[in-house]
């Protein structure tokens, strides 16, 4: 019988696909119960405790963290941390914290650890009493300020200012 000639497969054109690489294999999954998680990253900043536009608030407030005050509020408002009355904001109230920032309309007094600032259109009748204070261009304050400063030993000096001061910056 006479012999066949075998014939050769033609070479593929593309090498990579006459060689495709096995994909690796897929990393073992523990199951979740055995495997404690990573505890998640802290935020940079936390979110700060809104009162917001349509709320209306009459009583006494007291926080350890950030509040923004966007609604209404009439009592006394207490924040170890920053305190600001946004925009909408109006608050009948004395306001003790460690800073503040208003944006909105105060009537009472505040006593602030670090600062306040009055910024654009924010109003402002009442005393002061801290350490810095920031009043911007189109702010209104009127009352009195007494700057407090820390002596070195740790110990409150207060500065008096005996006359009410009534300004309109811009």
């Amino acid at each position: 019988m006479p012999q066949r000639p075998q014939m050769q497969p033609e070479p593929p054109r593309n090498p990579t696909l006459a060689n495709p690489t096995p994909p690796p294999p897929a990393p073992p999954v523990a199951p979740q119960a055995s495997r404690p998680q990573p505890p998640a990253a802290p935020a940079s900043r936390p979110t700060p405790a809104v009162i917001g536009s349509s709320m209306y608030i009459k009583g006494d407030i007291s926080t350890r963290e950030e509040l923004v005050v966007d609604g209404e509020v009439d009592g006394t408002l207490e924040s170890h941390s920053l305190l600001t009355v946004g925009p909408k904001g109006k608050v009948r109230a004395d306001i003790k914290a460690r800073e503040v920032v208003i944006f909105g309309s105060v009537h009472g007094n505040i006593e602030a650890a670090e600062k306040i600032a009055i910024r654009g259109e924010g109003s402002l009748v009442g005393n002061i009493k801290t350490a810095g204070i920031s009043i911007d261009d189109g702010a209104y304050f009127k009352g009195s300020i007494d700057i407090v400063r820390p002596e070195p030993r740790g110990a409150a000096r207060a500065v008096a200012v005996d006359e009410d001061v009534e300004a309109r910056v811009g």
